[in-house]
């Protein structure tokens, strides 16, 4: 039951936070290219690495695991907005920079969890 509100907390905190990076990074970029999206997923997966490689040389108390990888880093990443969006630019003739966008977060994805993974398992 305490993993749970570890768990809950973690997320009132991601979805927030979520939201207000992604709102303000997008003002900021009168573009199509969905940067705050790609923003929030790139940090989260970089945290998430970094919480692994920790985890994988430490003894991380499983209650942090789950209130900062599942609830902060659960709730900031979007998979499903990353799909959707990437759609809609499809559909409404933006196919370039739906598959930038697919390609580059994606690429970026997997080189910030290697990258957090990496230092969290050298400190």
């Amino acid at each position: 039951m305490i993993g749970f509100l570890f768990v809950l907390v973690g997320a009132a905190i991601g979805a927030p936070a979520r939201y207000l990076i992604d709102r303000s990074i997008q003002a900021r970029h009168q573009t199509l290219m969905p940067w705050g999206t790609m923003t929030v997923n790139i940090v989260g997966t970089t945290v998430l690495g970094l919480l692994a490689g920790l985890d994988a040389t430490h003894d991380v108390p499983h209650n942090l695991l789950l209130g900062l990888g599942i609830g902060i880093c659960g709730a900031l990443t979007t998979f499903s907005t990353y799909v959707y969006e990437s759609v809609r630019l499809y559909e409404t003739g933006a196919r370039t920079q739906a598959v930038l966008n697919m390609v580059v977060s994606l690429a970026a994805g997997l080189g910030a969890v290697t990258i957090g993974y990496s230092v969290g398992t050298a400190l």
